[in-house]
């Protein structure tokens, strides 16, 4: 039965509230604000507790205890990890049982399906997805349009899984250079830009109908450190970052952007003091909502991040320090037993505490009425996802050739600074050349763009030989290295003593570049898909131009 608003609906779950469970409805009519509240002032405790867990399950099947949330709890969404999406058929035939499930609740309310499909070197969802260039590639185009549709056929491909919300765009800065956890991740070090750039990959995000979360809020950017494993420290007072870290946001903020995910950093030199932001009133109540002005829900990094925020008490006393803090959405990266403390405790501070009982309704209101919004109407994403359209439609066709655009659009010569006498590189002057590194796809497109290249081939689990690959390269008269990180930066330092023309084709972050002034020529792509080895070799060989800036000063 549909309301009226809000003359009847309202004056229904005044009067009638036990009614109400069972009449008001997801897909019943009015604004999503004004359904939104409805629905919460007819849901118990229970039911608006709920709506602020996201959980995560291990392995490809879902677990009967994910299920036993979803059923017996209604919770509100799900995370999707990579260790779940290996077969795209089954995550596709996963997400629509789920939602079969969550939709036979009270309310009929669909769970928030969400994932991190950044782009480039973060890709939780594989199987069958495309493989892309990344930001750091978006940052060298420097075209608002390219960010725009990366969103968008990431998402379109997203959507037709059936996940419905991607922790992306990442639009922390590439301020500390040592930072491997970022690096390629972040358009770039430019605020504003990585605020433009940011902005348009939302915009394309909901263009394809899924629903974008900018983070890691306010910044991770400007340390080394990895939260995953330890509580980082960024010490600079809030002017700066006011006008670095959080421009991106307001700029977002502006834009009407619907979710931010708190990250899990401390700013010793703001009030916040050693508090982690996502953990912080000060900066999710008064920075983000009291002077950004975000209206949407925020949504807190895995809590289960143990290295982080362990030291500031249990699973539980943190989950709802972080909802008092301002976190609508709690994050949890494994499924807690149903009566585990992290639910028992919260609902016991709801039924004694009626200020955090406030605050859970309002984050729950808030969950709805963002639901309201993107999960129904002309550009919603089908619950359950057509199998036949996963199997046909995925890789994205026009994405592909976007993608491949974009991978050649952002080859960048870092050295020389000029493509002199170096690039292009004739294959009849080359001579004997030698491959070295570590991916399948650089000696794929190394050996089209070299017929008959030696090849050496090393991971970070072998033992590796110096005396081999020095012999090796001693073989040849051009030596062409792919380099990611500082394992491979120490294997390529053992070239220079043989004074060989060397190339580096720079993947991922392209600072390690600097730390070999002696080589012949250097090249940077931006991710280890197909398409950026086949647009670097395709640049070395001066088959296509170079035209990608670098999106950091050098």
């Amino acid at each position: 039965m549909a309301y009226n608003f809000p003359k009847i609906t309202l004056c229904a779950i005044l009067m009638f509230s036990s009614f109400t469970v069972f009449s008001l409805d997801f897909n019943d009519t009015g604004s999503p604000k004004e359904l939104a509240a409805a629905i919460e002032m007819a849901m118990t405790d229970e039911q608006a507790l709920a709506q602020v867990f996201m959980l995560g399950w291990v392995g490809a099947e879902p677990s009967p205890l994910i299920l036993d949330w979803i059923r017996q709890r209604n919770i509100g969404g799900v995370k999707i990890f990579g260790w779940n999406t290996a077969d795209t058929q089954r995550l596709a035939r996963t997400v629509g049982e789920l939602q079969e499930i969550s939709l036979a609740g009270a309310f009929r309310i669909p769970l928030l399906i969400a994932t991190d499909q950044e782009g480039g070197w973060i890709r939780h969802v594989k199987g069958s997805t495309s493989e892309t260039p990344g930001n750091m590639a978006i940052g060298a185009s420097g075209y608002p349009r390219d960010a725009y549709l990366s969103g968008y056929y990431i998402g379109k491909e997203l959507a037709l899984i059936g996940i419905n919300m991607n922790f992306a765009p990442t639009v922390d800065l590439f301020t500390n250079r040592d930072s491997e956890l970022i690096g390629p991740r972040a358009f770039g070090s430019d605020p504003v830009r990585a605020g433009i750039l940011g902005s348009a990959f939302a915009k394309g995000q909901l263009a394809a109908g899924v629903i974008p979360t900018a983070k890691h809020y306010p910044g991770h950017g400007g340390t080394d450190l990895d939260s995953h494993g330890t509580l980082p420290e960024i010490n600079e007072p809030i002017n700066i970052i006011w006008d670095r870290e959080l421009i991106p946001y307001r700029m977002l903020t502006a834009e009407g952007l619907p979710a931010i995910m708190s990250g899990h950093i401390a700013f010793p030199m703001t009030e916040a003091e050693r508090t982690p932001a996502s953990l912080s009133s000060w900066f999710l109540k008064d920075m983000l909502r009291g002077k950004i002005g975000f209206n949407g829900v925020v949504i807190t990094d895995d809590l289960m991040m143990i290295g982080a925020i362990s030291h500031l008490g249990s699973l539980h006393q943190t989950a709802k320090q972080a909802l008092i803090a301002g976190n609508d959405i709690i994050l949890l990266s494994s499924t807690p037993y149903l009566n585990d403390q992290v639910w028992t405790l919260l609902i016991e501070s709801m039924r004694t505490e009626e200020g955090f009982r406030r605050v859970v309704r309002s984050s729950a209101r808030r969950i709805l009425e963002l639901k309201l919004q993107y999960l129904r109407g002309s550009n919603s994403i089908p619950y359950v996802p057509d199998l036949k359209k996963v199997e046909t439609d995925l890789p994205d066709s026009e994405g592909s050739a976007f993608f491949l655009n974009l991978a050649a659009r952002s080859v960048t010569i870092l050295k020389p600074t000029q493509a002199g006498s170096v690039f292009p590189i004739k294959r009849e002057e080359a001579g004997r050349v030698l491959l070295a590194g570590r991916y399948n796809d650089f000696f794929t497109y190394g050996n089209i763009a070299f017929p008959g290249a030696d090849v050496y081939r090393y991971t970070y689990t072998n033992r590796l030989n110096i005396n081999d690959i020095v012999t090796r390269a001693n073989n040849a008269d051009t030596i062409i290295f792919c380099l990611s990180d500082t394992f491979d930066l120490r294997l390529l330092n053992n070239l220079e003593q043989l004074g060989k023309k060397v190339i580096v084709l720079s993947v991922l972050s392209p600072v390690h570049v600097e730390n070999v002034p002696w080589v012949t020529g250097a090249v940077a792509v931006y991710s280890y898909a197909p398409e950026s080895f086949a647009s670097g070799f395709s640049a070395i060989l001066g088959k296509i131009p170079a035209e990608g800036t670098l999106p950091y000063e050098w």
